[in-house]
């Protein structure tokens, strides 16, 4: 007969060590990957190399949308992102905005790129709710660049 052991009041180790966090250009904020994990929900089932290497390739991507907008107010005298805007929970407005931004756009990514290898129909449909949650991810890493540019987040055309 199996016994179970507890483990002495020890404290519970995370599920990965995420590794130090992801230096940025200076003007946005570094990266926290355990941060990251830990609001996105994303469990051990992503390694610690793979979330960072989602999190490098999103912030260079929302680093690009936002070159204007970095030059424009670095011209304007603003050495960081982090002493503009009001705060909320301790950070700028703007950060949040930024690091929103790069959560969706992981989560996007992680949610395409690395789907479970089933073949049956239940993996088929989730496969299909996660390509509908990437789709909502990469929306959402939209509104909060549209957010961060002051423009209106719908877009309509005329056809």
């Amino acid at each position: 007969m199996g016994t179970l052991t507890g483990n002495g009041g020890a404290a519970a180790t995370p599920l990965t060590d995420d590794g130090p966090p992801i230096t940025n250009d200076g003007f946005w904020p570094d990266i926290d990957l355990g941060a990251l994990r830990a609001s996105t929900r994303l469990t051990g089932n992503v390694t610690a190399a793979r979330l960072r290497a989602a999190t490098i390739t999103a912030a260079l991507f929302i680093n690009a949308q936002l070159m204007a907008f970095r030059a424009s107010k670095k011209a304007e005298g603003w050495e960081s992102a982090a002493d503009m805007d009001d705060t909320l929970d301790g950070k700028s407005v703007l950060v949040q905005r930024y690091l929103r931004a790069v959560a969706c756009t992981v989560q996007a990514d992680l949610a395409e790129h690395y789907r479970d290898w089933d073949n049956t129909r239940a993996g088929d449909h989730r496969a299909e709710s996660e390509v509908a949650a990437a789709d909502e991810f990469r929306r959402n890493a939209q509104w909060a660049l549209a957010d961060i540019l002051g423009r209106s987040r719908t877009v309509v055309e005329l056809i």
